[in-house]
C-alpha cells in the first residue's frame, strides 16, 4: 500500500483530516523529559485522532545527534497503520536527493516527505522513485513571503498563470505513481480554492491553521475532495503545546480532539 492509500485507510478509521506535527523544541517541554518521551506521550494520547504525523526535521537536527536518535524513536513509535510525514523541504541535484531520499526512506523510513521544485524534476525524482512513499510539493505555502516568488506571473503553455499553479500544473504532470500531493497553506484560501478545482484527486497537506491564523472552516470547504477527504490540516503548536504544564498530554488530546469535531462538522455542513 502506498502513501495515499494508507493515508485514506487512516482517515477512515480514525474519521480524521487531523495531523499533529511533532516540532519538539527541547526548551519547550517539562523539565527532565527527553523529546521522545514527550512524543511518545503525544502520540500516545492522539493517536485515535488523528490521519498523519508530521515531523519538522529541522526541530531534531538542531538538538545534534541526540536529536537524530529521538526523531528515529518517534516514528518507530508511530503504529504502523498511521503514515508519518517528515517536513524537510528537500531539493537538490541528482545525486544529493538520492542521498536524501535515501536518509529519509531507508534510514527514517517516513511514509512522505515535502520536497522544494525550484530545481526542477531531476531534483525530485529520486524522491518519487520509491513508489510507495508520498512526495509533497511546495506549492503555495503559508508564510507571509510566499508571493516573493509564487505569486509571480509566468508564461506556460500560451497561458499567463502565477507560479504557484505552474508548480501545480507541473506536479501532477509528474505523479505517475500516483504519489505526488501539494502543500498549500490555509492562510491563502482563494489560492487553495483554484487549486482544488484544477486537481481535484491531489492530496493537499495545508499548514497555517491554528498559530498562523488560517481560516479551518475555508480550508476545509475548498480544499477537501469529491469523496470528503484529500487534505491533511497540519496543526503544531496549537496541539502539542496546549499545556506548558505536567497535563500536556491530555490537554493535546483536547486540542486534537477539538479540531478534529471542527473539521467534521464542517464536512457535515456540506452534505
Amino acid at each position: 500500500m502506498n502513501f495515499v492509500g494508507k493515508l485514506n485507510v487512516a482517515v477512515k478509521k480514525n474519521r480524521s483530516l487531523v495531523c499533529v506535527g511533532l516540532d519538539t523544541s527541547p526548551e519547550l517541554i517539562p523539565s527532565g523529559m527527553t523529546v521522545f518521551e514527550f512524543n511518545k506521550a503525544i502520540i500516545d494520547a492522539t493517536v485515535d485522532l488523528v490521519c498523519a504525523y508530521k515531523t519538522n526535521i529541522a526541530f531534531y537536527e538542531a538538538q545534534g545527534g541526540k536529536g537524530l536518535d529521538a526523531l528515529y524513536k518517534t516514528v518507530k513509535h508511530i503504529p504502523k497503520d498511521i503514515p508519518v510525514i517528515v517536513d524537510a523541504k528537500r531539493g537538490d541535484i541528482g545525486n544529493t536527493s538520492a542521498a536524501y531520499a535515501k536518509a529519509l526512506f531507508d534510514y527514517f523510513n517516513f511514509d512522505a516527505v515535502t520536497v522544494s521544485p525550484y530545481l526542477g524534476f531531476d531534483s525530485i525524482e529520486p524522491f518519487l522513485k520509491y513508489k510507495e512513499k508520498g512526495v509533497i510539493i511546495l506549492c503555495r505555502t503559508s508564510n507571509k513571503g510566499a508571493a516573493d516568488f509564487q505569486s509571480l506571473l509566468c508564461q506556460f503553455e500560451g497561458k499567463t498563470l502565477p507560479l504557484y499553479e505552474v508548480v501545480a500544473i507541473k506536479a501532477s504532470q509528474w505523479d505517475t505513481n500516483h504519489n505526488v500531493g501539494l502543500v498549500v497553506g490555509a492562510t491563502y484560501p482563494e489560492e487553495l480554492k483554484t487549486i482544488r478545482q484544477t486537481h481535484p484527486d491531489m492530496p493537499i497537506l495545508i499548514p497555517g491553521v491554528g498559530t498562523q491564523g488560517g481560516d479551518l472552516a475555508l480550508a476545509v470547504r475548498y480544499g477537501i475532495d469529491a469523496h470528503n477527504r484529500g487534505i491533511i490540516i497540519n496543526s503544531s503548536r496549537g496541539i502539542i503545546y496546549a499545556s506548558k504544564g505536567a497535563d500536556f498530554a491530555s490537554a493535546a488530546q483536547r486540542a486534537t480532539q477539538t479540531l478534529h469535531d471542527e473539521i467534521n462538522k464542517v464536512i457535515t455542513s456540506l452534505k
